[in-house]
């Protein structure tokens, strides 16, 4: 990456875990000028035993105070709302899957927060994110974060050359239990804190009873691949593809004590298929994507390469074509619980190229 100035003025944002708190202080040790900020982004009863905002803003200011930098807060609630959470609740309605994270940080993290540190007179921004940002042929690059374990490019491949050009990700070059060992070297009261899960800023919660607070039960039949009546569900909207828990179908329901799993939805018949064990309707090589975004130049197809369906999963070998712009992948071995709403992500190696929004799952 270029080499940035060392009076820099470096803000991060400050969240009041681990991994952002030695981000700061991995900054101070390198020499740059820094201050924080801790963003709140839904606004809720924090005592509700899900949204832990009064707490993270306690944890930030105590490592802020440690660390000897300026802590700054500010509310983009409004701007999460319109600019990711709709979005998600629409995409719900359609029985889609959408990744609400992936969409945070292209609208939040890295738009909204940027934009406002740039106000306080930052040159760039930073965050806790393990990844890589790399400078080649003119032209910034998104890598994978050296722990395996922790790598998060998969939430970062909507982010754009402006964007990758303000932003630094210290923590790119370190593993997790690097990060845990400096906290606690450096005597940070994040030091043995449990990693946040669930929805990026609304926190961890029944998920199903979250969306039902939102959107309405629309109560339609649960069936067999034979097209059996099994029960009623409660709507398309609170289930994904693969889904296992809270179908609340016993294991010996059908002729085997096999688990039940989500296989597919027919949105028009308001019908939530679902089949025993691991199933061949779980399985598709082939999907159809929209909204593509490339990192850098476009590539020239067909595009051999890596791709992830999900987060965590290891990359899986591809072939991307374009076709009526939009992109068909096939993948070397067919993918379970291929998803409509996800993310597909796509790589060479540790290169991360870009991704899309899968839209259809085809068989051979």
């Amino acid at each position: 990456m270029k080499p940035l100035n060392k009076s820099a003025k470096i803000i991060v944002g400050l969240s009041g875990g681990v991994d952002s708190s030695v981000a700061t202080l991995l900054l101070l040790e390198q020499g740059y000028q820094v201050e924080a900020l801790f963003m709140k982004n839904w606004d809720e009863d924090d005592n509700d035993g899900h949204c832990t905002a009064e707490q993270d803003l306690a944890d930030a200011q105590k490592v802020a105070d440690k660390l000897g930098v300026k802590l700054h807060t500010k509310n983009f609630s409004a701007d999460y709302w319109e600019e990711v959470f709709e979005h998600f609740l629409q995409e719900h309605k359609k029985g889609r899957t959408p990744n609400p994270d992936v969409l945070c940080n292209q609208k939040i993290k890295f738009k909204v927060f940027l934009e406002y540190a740039l106000l306080l007179g930052a040159d760039k921004i930073a965050t806790g994110h393990y990844a890589r940002i790399a400078y080649s042929n003119k032209q910034y690059q998104l890598k994978t974060g050296l722990d395996n374990n922790k790598d998060q490019s998969y939430f970062l491949y909507l982010l754009n050359q402006y964007q990758l050009s303000k932003s630094l990700f210290p923590l790119g070059d370190i593993s997790k239990t690097q990060v845990r060992q400096l906290a606690r070297q450096h005597d940070l009261i994040t030091a043995n804190k449990k990693d946040s899960t669930g929805i990026c800023f609304i926190g961890e919660r029944n998920f199903s009873e979250f969306l039902q607070t939102y959107l309405p039960k629309q109560s339609g039949d649960m069936v067999d691949e034979q097209g059996k009546f099994i029960k009623h569900h409660q709507g398309l909207a609170f289930y994904t593809i693969g889904q296992r828990k809270g179908l609340e179908i016993g294991g010996g329901f059908g002729n085997s004590p096999a688990p039940w799993f989500v296989a597919d939805k027919h949105i028009e018949r308001n019908e939530l298929l679902v089949v025993q064990g691991d199933h061949p309707l779980l399985y598709h090589n082939h999907l159809s994507t929209s909204n593509h975004h490339w990192i850098a130049d476009t590539p020239t197809f067909p595009v051999n390469c890596q791709a992830k369906i999900r987060y965590r999963q290891a990359t899986q070998d591809c072939t991307i074509i374009e076709h009526d712009n939009l992109l068909k992948v096939t993948f070397n071995t067919p993918q379970r619980a291929v998803t409509p709403g996800q993310s597909i992500v796509f790589y060479q190696g540790e290169l991360c190229l870009g991704g899309a929004i899968i839209e259809q799952r085809h068989y051979e």
